[in-house]
């Protein structure tokens, strides 16, 4: 058996744990420079509100509700997280953390006729020592589990433990189970289902084996054999797997008009995207920037444009990657324009054991100086936090209270950010 653990809306819920006030009070958690809503208690759900919805039309629709809104606080969230997942990790064998919120368990030598008590008393005990509501979801395969945490969210009867322990459940569960939101499927493949009949997860696994892997290949062939029961989808599989491409993308604070400025911003982006290539190990053969003018003022005059530079040999080395970056900005920049959106995108990306150098251009002793630069700046800023060390045209030329540059980490719009209450004492100072 496999268990599930959802933590309960949970970006909400880590801002009402140091405002128990907040308790049953209507909350939503911001994006980025406060843009749009990311994250919706339940209560601000009941109201018809919709992830997504700008910030400005939300105060503009519902200027009574009495909604508190906090900025994205996502090293709260990040620490948080890590102490859900310390207390699960003391009673399961195995413990997987599959995103900021949910892990999968290893459910091995819990009898199943008591995987009910154990669910309910385990989502008590992080209650407890975290304050994080959380829900269980226990069944054969991680796919039925995810049905079943959905149920225990769902239904308050369940007292937060879902248990899909046979086929009968599991038949009951499916009928019940709308197939757009079976883990793997979504809606753009639930139109297809749809339009051949398949409404709920039941209908899908009524399908034979060969008219799905037809129609969606292996991946929805392993959808299928999932709900009907069988486990074949390992725990290694669900490991971070490597992208594609890696896009850091933000909206400004304010309109830029000058390019100085958006240097700043743009290596700001390119770093960001180098150090996620090291951290899955990877190398990127081509970088991507986009500019864009703020569409929603007509007024102004619009623009929006891409370019892109390749390397001869595949790079991960931060100053290589912010320097393709900025020269890639100068090409694309237009005086004239009020810029409010930009990013940088790292594509052709393989693995770093497998670099193949160009011949003509390649200087080894410079590849292994970034290299060694690179990995020394992550060390670093691992150990001493975010941006500790950063490239000079990371600098910011806002200035904070004692005169220094604002690093990037400061340099998104967050006016309704909390205070990082589990990990900075400075949080309950009283000034």
């Amino acid at each position: 058996m496999w268990g599930l653990v959802d933590c309960d809306n949970f970006f909400c819920s880590c801002e009402r744990v140091f405002r128990p006030e907040l308790a049953r009070k209507p909350v939503v958690v911001l994006s980025n420079n406060d843009g749009c809503v990311v994250a919706l208690s339940r209560e601000v759900k009941k109201m018809g509100i919709k992830l997504g919805l700008p910030y400005y039309q939300l105060l503009e629709q519902y200027p009574n509700s009495g909604i508190t809104a906090f900025s994205s606080n996502y090293k709260l969230y990040g620490d948080m997280s890590a102490r859900v997942m310390a207390v699960i990790r003391e009673e399961v064998p195995r413990l997987h953390q599959y995103s900021i919120d949910e892990g999968f368990m290893d459910l091995r030598g819990i009898p199943v006729g008591d995987l009910k008590a154990f669910g309910e008393r385990l989502s008590k005990k992080v209650m407890k020592w975290t304050g994080i509501p959380v829900t269980f979801g226990m069944a054969p395969t991680k796919t039925l589990a995810k049905v079943a945490a959905r149920f225990g969210k769902n239904y308050p009867g369940y007292n937060k433990c879902c248990v899909i322990a046979d086929d009968e459940q599991r038949i009951k569960a499916l009928q019940l189970f709308k197939a757009e939101d079976v883990w793997g499927i979504g809606r753009r493949i639930a139109k297809k289902l749809n339009y051949a009949g398949v409404v709920t997860a039941y209908d899908f696994t009524q399908k034979t084996r060969a008219w799905v892997k037809s129609r969606f290949h292996v991946p929805g062939e392993r959808t299928w054999l999932e709900l009907r029961g069988e486990d074949v989808i390992g725990v290694d599989e669900m490991d971070a797997k490597t992208k594609q491409s890696i896009v850091t993308s933000r909206s400004f604070p304010d309109m830029i008009t000058h390019i100085d400025l958006l240097r700043e911003h743009f290596a700001n982006y390119a770093a960001r995207c180098a150090m996620k290539l090291r951290r899955q190990a990877t190398v990127c053969s081509m970088v991507t920037v986009f500019l864009q003018s703020n569409f929603f003022r007509e007024d102004l005059p619009q623009y929006s444009n891409s370019g892109s530079y390749i390397f001869t040999t595949p790079t991960s080395a931060t100053p290589e990657i912010v320097s393709a970056a900025l020269n890639t900005l100068e090409k694309i920049f237009l005086p004239g324009i009020h810029y409010k959106r930009g990013g940088v995108m790292v594509s052709e990306i393989t693995s770093a054991k497998a670099i193949q150098p160009d011949l003509f251009d390649y200087d080894a002793g410079l590849s292994r100086k970034y290299r060694t630069l690179s990995e020394a700046i992550d060390e670093i800023n691992a150990r001493l936090g975010a941006d500790t060390v950063i490239l000079a045209s990371q600098q910011y030329t806002k200035r904070d209270e004692t005169g220094k540059s604002v690093k990037f980490s400061h340099a998104i719009k967050r006016a309704l950010l909390s205070p990082d209450y589990s990990t900075s004492i400075e949080a309950f100072t009283v000034k």
